[in-house]
């Protein structure tokens, strides 16, 4: 690879300077030696290119704001390079990143500034002009060609990566190659770059996939003209785009243009082998590059990181990643999470992104993201030390417990219950040498520094680029099908009282599969069983004994039982916008203030599965597997909500936890209630239920 790189800029006559972004000014030198360049390097990202600082200054930070010139007045603080939210160290001339607090962009802020906090003074600033227009990745043509090549429009992500969409070729051509070089078209005077495994042999049969080439060793997109499917054994043109100077004036720089790659070899560990989850990692300086890959379903996401217990893999405390790419938009993300509770977020309590319980605290930056045979692969950084008190440094000095889930996403794009998760105790030493102990990639040549020879890597070739290598192919997974929970008839049960409490929700053939939403792991039981739907008639009065729980302050224990025509729950979260049109006819009373505050709370009864068990999935049907449940109540009296459906009351309404999300399920209204049916019922009473369901009506 080495070889091939210094040919590729010996062919091409490379002679252009490092790219770093779209230049925005120099640093005014007021103060304490700063100055420096500042470019742009995308929306939400800024470069400072031979920055300097003498670190005298008490408490000097990065910042930006909207005032007229730097001040004070309408300023945000902006992390360091290695996401440290502590005073500025000294530079002497160094290259770095910085990325703007999460939700704001270049086109919101006007001025950037190495501010004093102390004593309100600018050491150096530069203006950012509302006309920028900062570096995004550019659209080329499609491919078209013969032997089938085919693309929708390529994408240069930045300076040194393409994205090729719905990529086709019949794989028929005995040494096709992906190509690039000078000019508009193609030539044996071009060269070949690797395919989206890092390899160089000929290309295999592609049908609609979604591929990321990466330019070797410093060629650029603005050193080529033409990026082409090319035959190099008969010199034959399969396809090509080419590459127009007007696409090329404001792409991204690349991460390893920045300087932005681990200073040493890779480390790997498999962390769940059946859908091959692995996580990567190497130290660079202050801060640790980590890169997760795994066999991921659509709406999938993948988590890693430190336990919150210094000797036990434990998830209460934990300080994680949360990561996936999205497979229609092919953009990737990855979260900073505290787990404060086994919950899903709500009111910052639970699992939760650092920022959903403060403002700016979230210390993981985003590096790459790419989706590649179907592996979603996602690379981020983040500082070794503990940037506030929602993180938990990483130690290179000694093992450390680690963390690891892989689950659904919620329609908040939040982290839900996963079912694949660390089974007993699990520890990586960070700071060990580099060890690889993952299936291998497509050949060892993919885990060496580039540059290295004889006599040694230099300093600036002593860098590792972490490729998207393929892994072993999982074991497919058969379609779910939901478990058949009969309903509760409206003439049952004969006294019209239901007994709610919490349970599982069934693995993949349980709440997910029945209402088509994901939920975190435990559901409302109804009599005994998991989220029935419930047919009630008009003018009746209904009795839900509740044990949900009713301690507040321990939101994974607390469920106010409500009904209301809201399928989602979670009223006493939502924003006020989102309580717009919401009902609720049962469970709360109106405070003196106006809140809405919860009826529906009792002791906590838990339907508690088997720890010895097998695991849900494994069960043919929900009598099978609720034989397996044991009802676990704590001490406590149960609480009690009333209910008349009325005229005015839907058809359709929902039971729910008035602090959780997608914990219940429908009731179905009716205006009467088919005596033939309730006559029969009452003769064939033995057979309402299969003999492998339980009918629980009164548990005390």
């Amino acid at each position: 690879m080495r070889l091939q790189a210094a040919l590729a800029l010996l062919l091409l006559g490379v002679a252009q300077a490092r790219y770093h972004g779209k230049e925005i000014g120099p640093l005014s030198e007021l103060h304490h030696g700063v100055r420096g360049r500042v470019f742009a390097v995308d929306s939400r990202t800024l470069y400072l290119h031979d920055f300097t600082y003498d670190g005298e200054g008490p408490a000097a930070y990065f910042y930006v704001g909207t005032s007229k010139t730097p001040s004070a007045t309408g300023a945000t603080r902006v992390r360091d390079e290695r996401g440290m939210d502590s005073p500025l160290r000294r530079y002497r001339g160094e290259g770095l990143t910085v990325s703007l607090p999460e939700g704001k962009t270049l086109k919101d802020v006007s001025w950037f500034a190495v501010w004093c906090d102390e004593y309100s003074i600018n050491f150096g600033s530069v203006m950012i002009p509302r006309s920028l227009e900062y570096p995004k990745p550019a659209r080329l043509s499609p491919l078209r060609g013969v032997h089938g090549v085919w693309s929708e429009p390529l994408v240069i992500v930045d300076a040194q990566t393409l994205l090729v969409p719905n990529f086709s070729y019949d794989g028929e051509a005995p040494d096709a190659k992906f190509w690039v070089g000078r000019g508009d078209n193609p030539s044996p005077a071009g060269i070949r770059i690797p395919d989206e495994n890092g390899k160089e042999s000929p290309l295999r049969k592609y049908s609609n996939k979604t591929i990321v080439l990466t330019l070797p060793g410093e060629l650029t997109v603005f050193d080529i003209g033409h990026f082409a499917v090319w035959c190099e054994a008969f010199t034959v043109n399969f396809g090509h785009v080419v590459l127009t100077k007007s696409a090329l004036t404001n792409v991204p720089p690349s991460l390893k243009m920045l300087g932005v790659s681990p200073q040493s070899k890779l480390n790997c560990e498999v962390l769940f082998d059946e859908l091959a989850f692995e996580v990567r990692w190497a130290i660079a300086g202050s801060s640790v590059v980590l890169q997760l890959v795994a066999k991921l379903e659509d709406g999938e996401y993948m988590s890693f990181g430190l336990s919150g217990d210094p000797e036990h893999s434990v998830m209460i405390g934990g300080d994680v990643a949360v990561a996936w790419v999205d497979k229609e938009t092919l953009k990737g993300y990855s979260d900073d999470y505290y787990l404060e509770g086994k919950s899903q977020c709500a009111g910052g309590r639970g699992s939760c992104p650092d920022t959903s319980i403060r403002e700016n605290t979230s210390s993981i930056r985003l590096l790459n993201a790419a989706l590649v045979n179907g592996y979603s692969i996602v690379t981020y950084q983040r500082p070794l030390k503990a940037s506030d008190e929602l993180d938990l440094p990483v130690y290179t000095n000694i093992s450390q417990p680690i963390i690891w889930a892989i689950g659904p996403l919620n329609s908040k794009t939040q982290v839900s219950y996963h079912q694949h998760f660390t089974k007993g105790d699990r520890f990586i030493e960070f700071g060990r040498p580099p060890l690889w102990n993952c299936p291998m990639p497509e050949g060892e040549e993919d885990m060496r520094l580039s540059g290295e020879d004889s006599t040694g890597p230099s300093e600036e070739e002593h860098k590792v680029v972490i490729r998207p290598n393929p892994v072993p192919t999982p074991k497919p997974t058969s379609k779910v099908i939901p478990w058949d929970i009969p309903g509760i008839q409206c003439y049952e049960p004969p006294d019209g009282i239901f007994y709610a409490q919490m349970g599982p929700t069934g693995g993949k053939q349980g709440y997910s599969a029945i209402t088509g939403h994901v939920g975190w792991g435990i559901s409302w039981y109804i009599n005994g069983l998991l989220i029935p739907e419930i047919n009630v008639v008009r003018g009746k009065k209904y009795t839900f004994v509740v044990e949900g729980g009713n301690n507040p302050d321990i939101p994974a224990r607390y469920h106010p039982f409500y009904i209301t025509n809201d399928p989602v729950g979670g009223y006493h979260h939502k924003t006020p916008e989102e309580k717009q049109g919401i009902e609720i006819y049962a469970g709360t009373r109106r405070a003196r203030n106006g809140e809405l505050l919860p009826t529906g709370t009792g002791r906590l009864c838990n339907w508690t599965p088997d720890n010895n068990g097998p695991e849900a999935d494994e069960y043919p049907s929900f009598g099978a597997y609720q034989r397996s449940l044991t009802l676990v109540c704590e001490e406590g009296n149960p609480g009690v909500v009333t209910w008349v459906p009325d005229e005015n009351t839907p058809d359709t309404v929902y039971y729910q936890c008035f602090t959780h999300r997608y914990l219940g399920w429908k009731i179905n209204v009716v205006d009467d209630c088919d005596e033939t049916e309730v006559a029969e019922s009452r003769v064939v009473e033995s057979v309402i239920l299969p003999s492998d369901l339980m009918g629980v009506e009164s548990i005390q």
